[in-house]
């Protein structure tokens, strides 16, 4: 696969030089096996991803679930770092595991197959806070590196827009703005941001990368259905009388027909008459933003100015303005971390037989 000539420039010095160091390893050998890991997990009651000491995170609590399955420490490296608070649909990692007979101290056993280590590693990670879960495991020569390796990373903010409270099934989970938003300004303010920049205004204190140059492959906004979502009972009308009218058209049976796309539902109770105890639904508003890497905070600083053009705080013109400054006192207050989620790490793996 040739790689894009703009994305070389996202991999910094140091990293080429770590990632060189890595290529160029030698197999462990002595039956240790690489395993990537990809992992979801809920970030509130975790001091972020990396590990620290006297602080619960996604990497400790990982290699504690995996010590206990194998008998010994283990290291893990993580693909992408997230903050205390941020959430994962899937991260990625990797870790080295050498099987040693618990009959036999000292014999080196075959491998365990990936199955066994995710059903084993989950075992142990339920019986603690319930809130991590390995979702994939797979097998991987010595030299493949979960952050070096990936080819893109994707995350996800959710918004949640409206004057109503916002309910206990999304707490820590969105970002809660009372006002509306003006989703075809914040698609605009997109425009502008995605492609091959500086992003020095969109890089926190504290960001270790050698270069602010970035290549935002996708940034876009898109109105959802909040969740979780149940259907009112005027939707659920709606749907029966759509079946009925498409069985009288088509003559099937009403079981055959695919379920109608709830995509495009959008009455959000605007226009009907709530009964008591039905709760108004906020409008719900998903950034996705897609890049081979990203900088720190890069991704909370751009949802912050979207989002300050969705209220009407900022003009595409001033989006432009805190581009070109390339000072990250430019921007907008950054977005809080419970509205993030790492959603996907990609890489050129090839296929399982």
């Amino acid at each position: 696969m040739t790689a894009n000539p703009k994305h070389l420039l996202d991999i910094s010095a140091d990293e080429e030089e770590q990632q060189q160091r890595v290529s160029m390893s030698p197999n462990p050998g002595n039956g240790i096996q690489r395993y990537l890991v990809a992992i979801e997990y809920i970030g509130t009651r975790f001091s972020g991803s990396q590990q620290q000491p006297n602080f619960r995170t996604v990497v400790g609590a990982l290699e504690e679930a995996f010590r206990k399955f194998i008998g010994q420490p283990v290291s893990i490296c993580c693909s992408s770092r997230t903050d205390a608070g941020v959430h994962a649909v899937s991260n990625v990692c990797h870790i080295d595991v050498q099987r040693i007979s618990k009959r036999k101290p000292g014999e080196v056993l075959p491998p365990h197959e990936p199955n066994v280590v995710r059903r084993a590693v989950n075992h142990f990670l339920q019986r603690n806070e319930g809130d991590i879960m390995v979702i994939d495991v797979r097998c991987v020569p010595a030299d493949f590196h979960a952050r070096f390796k990936a080819q893109e990373r994707t995350y996800f903010y959710r918004l949640l827009s409206g004057p109503e409270p916002l309910s206990i099934f999304e707490k820590d989970r969105a970002w809660h703005v009372p006002e509306e938003l003006d989703i075809l300004s914040m698609q605009e303010a997109c425009k502008v941001l995605v492609g091959h920049h500086d992003f020095s205004s969109f890089r926190a204190a504290g960001c270790q990368a050698k270069s602010p140059i970035r290549t935002l492959d996708e940034l876009n906004v898109t109105e959802v259905v909040s969740t979780p979502y149940f259907p009112s009972i005027i939707e659920r009308r709606q749907e029966n009388l759509t079946k009925a009218d498409v069985c009288a058209s088509s003559n099937k049976p009403e079981n055959d027909l695919p379920l109608r796309s709830v995509e495009g539902a959008s009455d959000y109770n605007g226009g009907t008459v709530l009964g008591f105890g039905v709760r108004r639904r906020h409008r719900c508003f998903v950034i996705t933003a897609r890049a081979r890497s990203f900088l720190y905070h890069q991704v909370r600083l751009l949802v912050g100015v979207l989002k300050a053009v969705g209220t009407g705080g900022l003009a595409i013109s001033d989006v432009e303005r805190i581009l070109n400054a390339k000072t990250v006192t430019a921007a907008s207050p950054m977005a809080p971390a419970c509205g993030l989620y790492l959603g996907l790490v990609k890489y050129d793996l090839p296929r399982e037989e």
